[in-house]
């Protein structure tokens, strides 16, 4: 794939949806911590400290190639993706925590995703001195995600018709040139494509599950609100595989089709996982009255 495809429109792909992700945020969706500070520490936990180690544990078992290893950790260490607002306003979780979860966790990442994948790189790639995130491509990173979310909520305080005018198209946009870059992607890799699937699909599918799993099942052991834990569920099992995507394929960057591999999987995968994980625990959630003093969320930023 052309380098200066991927040093342009990948960043910009990404730009353009943490833009999109800012123009549905308020200071508020940071403020809402403190209404529920519970569901909030035990969901980053599972994200930041108990999926690595998973995703980790799957990548020995399965022994993947060590470029597609670091992919697996690379996507394990990705926020949720905003995705998971649709999906847990459509299977009965609190929107308004994962909108506070997700906003929370793409600033968490800045620190703790680089910590990981150069963790992994020294573990998994014998040669990988000097290869990884380095603190000027962290401060690359930075940019990219955190510059257009201030920009969004920046443009929704000041103008918020403007803002719920912008968000669908700028979905949009986001969505072409990610999908263009992508296929170029997959273009270049096209004879090894097959094997890529073999490798990884089932790893996938097994994270995406466990994610899913532990995103419910933890808070849900701790007694958290049912609607909160679904919440929960969607925000872990639903990944950030557009950042993913662009950190490994950007010449920039990690500069790997291989390390990009996993979360492209994973970033189809995930949608059928969730769908049916969502389904089995929201039974008898979607559609039940709110709790007296309960805020109803109203509105879903996806």
């Amino acid at each position: 794939m052309d380098s200066g495809l991927t040093l342009v429109l990948l960043p910009l792909a990404l730009g353009i949806i943490m833009l999109g992700l800012g123009l549905g945020l308020t200071v508020d969706d940071f403020r809402r911590v403190l209404a529920y500070p519970k569901a909030v520490l035990i969901a980053l936990a599972c994200q930041v400290l108990l999926l690595p180690l998973v995703c980790f544990g799957l990548v020995v078992a399965f022994d993947l190639d060590p470029l597609l290893a670091v992919g697996m950790m690379l996507l394990a260490a990705s926020p949720g993706g905003t995705t998971a607002n649709l999906y847990s306003h459509l299977f009965g979780g609190d929107v308004a925590l994962n909108v506070t979860l997700t906003a929370i966790n793409s600033i968490l990442a800045v620190f703790t995703l680089p910590v990981i994948v150069n963790l992994s790189l020294a573990h998994f790639v014998a040669d990988s001195d000097g290869v990884g995130l380095q603190f000027s491509k962290v401060v690359q990173v930075f940019a990219i995600v955190l510059i257009p979310v201030a920009l969004g909520m920046l443009i929704r305080r000041r103008a918020p018709e403007l803002a719920e005018r912008l968000h669908r198209p700028v979905k949009l946009l986001s969505v072409i040139v990610l999908v263009a870059v992508i296929a170029g992607a997959i273009l270049k890799e096209r004879e090894n494509l097959a094997d890529y699937l073999g490798s990884v699909g089932l790893i996938c599918a097994l994270f995406s599950l466990i994610s899913l799993g532990i995103g419910f099942g933890v808070p849900w052991l701790f007694r958290v609100d049912r609607r909160q834990a679904i919440a929960s569920s969607m925000e872990i099992g639903i990944h950030n595989s557009t950042l993913a995507i662009t950190i490994a394929l950007s010449p920039a960057l990690l500069d790997s089709t291989e390390i990009a591999i996993p979360a492209a999987v994973y970033g189809i995968v995930m949608f059928f996982t969730a769908a049916a994980v969502g389904y089995l625990i929201s039974r008898g959630t979607v559609n039940q009255p709110v709790a007296a003093g309960e805020a109803r969320p109203e509105r879903t930023a996806t």
